[in-house]
């Protein structure tokens, strides 16, 4: 995979401009996964496929100042980080209201119990996970996404938070315990079921 995007960067670097070919396929390797962490860090579903689109825009105009000391997915994943990080900085004092219903998959952690246990069977893994990351707080679920899914260090995640590295370890030993807690909340009845 490296290798391949090596490739595509030197395709990229030597065609002509407008051709956008190799881009678009670099774009394609990462869409997924850019869009997913936008709408887990903003909590925002509807917001998260513009704001990974803005992502890819600020990539593909930054690709000069791009020297590969670090992989481009890692690079991506910065811009995508301190991107979602000034969007939430925007949005404070905004009170967005979905209109979406939240309470699709039930609420395992208000102990909806019956919702949580039909609705779990039905989601995959991804789902469920996502799911839960939706629950927790922001104070809690960013920095974790930051660590786990972005595999930012403690002293990065602090630098883009602006909080202490003491207070960067408490939240990711926090929500990694609240993730733990939901998530059994989700998985420990229904594999009874299937046992039973």
């Amino acid at each position: 995979m490296a290798e391949q995007e090596d490739e595509l960067l030197q395709q990229l670097r030597e065609s002509p401009e407008g051709d956008l070919r190799a881009f678009e396929q670099l774009v394609r390797q990462y869409q997924n996964r850019i869009v997913a962490d936008c709408r887990h860090i903003i909590h925002d579903a509807n917001n998260a496929e513009d704001l990974a689109q803005e992502v890819f825009v600020k990539a593909f105009f930054g690709l000069r100042t791009f020297e590969g000391r670090s992989s481009f997915g890692h690079w991506l994943r910065r811009i995508k980080v301190n991107h979602c990080l000034n969007y939430l900085k925007k949005q404070q004092g905004q009170t967005l209201v979905s209109i979406e219903d939240d309470n699709v998959y039930g609420d395992a952690a208000a102990g909806t119990q019956a919702t949580a246990d039909s609705h779990a069977e039905a989601m995959s893994n991804r789902q469920l996970i996502g799911k839960i990351l939706d629950s927790m707080s922001a104070t809690l679920r960013i920095p974790l996404v930051l660590c786990d899914a972005d595999e930012l260090s403690y002293e990065e995640i602090a630098s883009a938070l602006g909080i202490s590295l003491s207070a960067v370890k408490m939240r990711i030993k926090r929500a990694r315990e609240e993730f733990r807690s939901l998530y059994r909340a989700y998985v420990e009845p229904v594999e009874r079921k299937q046992t039973a």
